[in-house]
């Protein structure tokens, strides 16, 4: 598999929504939900990333048509649902129980979940509470929420590899409180200053999103100006690691795989995914090696790098099956 072929080769062909709605999951929420595929087909649901990146027409493509279900939403404060960019009541609970809403308001009995990044720890979540629910698991660059995975990537670690990028998200904070660069932006994050807020989400979305993929396209930093979709990535990505993804342990996931073993599962990782590294991939196999397990020799943390692609289609296709 090389990463000069275009992902789209293995994408199924675009589609539109043959239904959607904003679903009321509690007094204060509302979440955008849309099926597309086949209506009698098997039931799976996307799980996107972040917390707070939403939802995006090319996720239906992950899956054949003519074979699934296709459930997308955009989760609390982000995408289309409301409201924008809001911290309340806004927890890896609440967007379980959201997920449980919207299978029994589509009168669906079991689904496959697949997620990716952020996606996995919440389709982890939420297979460890709702075990029975589940048909088959997939994951994609595999990320727990642990201290050490977010001090990685946010305090100390990337920053050796990407120096350049580091730079102007860590100059962003003055040195009295770069000890703590998650806490620092978070304060800025939850600021009542419209302007403060905007440009410490426009920082942190910059880094994050220049180093999603193995060879990053520019026009993916486009993103980054769009001030709807900066200020609800950063706002509850930064609200979710600032309370450890309201875990109850550090290593709740691990600890409770005994839950999922019986789960058909795929975990497919990026060798070199620079966002999620290998090394929480590789916990998860060792704990759970009854999982299919699919290290891309050639691909980053995208979902849309094409070998990454690849492998994720092949197995929504085996699982289809």
């Amino acid at each position: 598999m090389s990463i000069l072929k275009n992902s789209t080769n293995w994408l199924y062909p675009s589609i539109e929504p043959s239904h959607h709605e904003f679903l009321k999951v509690s007094e204060t929420h509302s979440v955008y939900v849309e099926e597309s595929g086949n209506p009698d087909g098997k039931p799976v649901i996307f799980l996107h990333g972040g917390p707070g990146a939403g939802t995006s027409p090319d996720h239906r493509r992950f899956f054949n048509p003519k074979a699934y279900r296709i459930i997308l939403f955009d989760q609390r404060g982000c995408g289309k649902s409301t409201p924008h960019a809001s911290l309340e009541e806004n927890t890896t609970w609440d967007l379980v129980n959201d997920m449980e809403i919207i299978r029994k308001h589509l009168k669906i009995e079991r689904w496959q979940v697949f997620g990716g990044s952020w996606g996995s720890t919440l389709a982890l979540s939420y297979a460890v509470t709702h075990p029975d629910r589940v048909t088959e698991l997939v994951l994609r660059g595999i990320f727990l929420t642990r201290r050490a995975e977010l001090e990685y990537f946010y305090q100390s670690g990337a920053d050796w590899m990407f120096p350049d990028q580091w730079e102007p998200y860590w100059n962003h904070i003055p040195t009295q409180e770069q000890s703590d660069m998650i806490g620092a932006y978070y304060r800025r994050l939850t600021s009542p200053s419209d302007d403060i807020r905007l440009a410490a989400a426009k920082t942190w979305t910059r880094w994050e999103l220049a180093l999603s993929s193995l060879i990053v396209d520019p026009k993916s930093l486009d993103e980054v100006e769009k001030d709807h979709f900066a200020l609800a990535f950063a706002r509850i990505e930064a609200h979710y690691f600032q309370n450890r993804a309201f875990f109850s342990e550090e290593n709740f996931l691990l600890n409770n795989v005994e839950k999922i073993r019986k789960i058909p599962t795929s975990i497919v990782q990026g060798r070199y995914d620079v966002v999620c590294p290998m090394k929480s991939a590789w916990d998860l196999h060792k704990k759970f090696p009854e999982a299919d397990f699919y290290l891309i020799p050639d691909a980053g943390h995208s979902a849309f790098d094409a070998p990454i692609t690849r492998a994720l289609v092949a197995a929504t296709d085996r699982y289809a099956r």
